[in-house]
């Protein structure tokens, strides 16, 4: 019994917080490149010359990064919690809290700001056919 627990905190533990930190990093890498290009691809390759809040969807750039953002601090986050399992000693665990608490602020932070940007391209994407009513 003391050899399989061995092997998990020794061996399989720290592949799987190895492996949520690696897929965190690349979901951040890959929505940062992805918003790059479809920014880049907006700014010159758009006839229309429309504003990139002018639409909802996965067409916004800051909504494209800030999702990727959140999603790969979501995986580092579970890595962290997995890393919890792995303390030795009290200092471990202040480093480790530390860490915990500044990624779910930053979580929290691009969560609002994404709500915020939403918001704004819900209010953008009003038609504005018909005219205003005055009471």
């Amino acid at each position: 019994m003391t050899s399989i627990m061995n092997f998990i905190s020794e061996v399989l533990l720290p592949v799987i917080v190895h492996g949520l930190e690696l897929m965190g990093v690349v979901i951040i890498c890959f929505g940062a490149v992805r918003s790059f290009f479809t920014y880049f691809k907006k700014q010159f390759f758009t006839k229309s010359g429309r504003r990139l809040t002018d639409r909802l969807g996965s067409d916004n750039v800051k909504i494209m990064l800030a999702s990727s953002l959140e999603l790969g601090l979501e995986y580092k986050m579970g890595a962290e919690i997995i890393k919890t399992l792995l303390i030795r000693d009290l200092s471990e665990i202040w480093i480790l809290a530390a860490v915990i608490i500044l990624r779910v602020l930053l979580a929290v932070f691009l969560h609002f700001e994404m709500r915020n940007e939403i918001n704004i391209c819900k209010i953008c994407a009003v038609p504005t056919d018909e005219p205003e009513r005055r009471k």
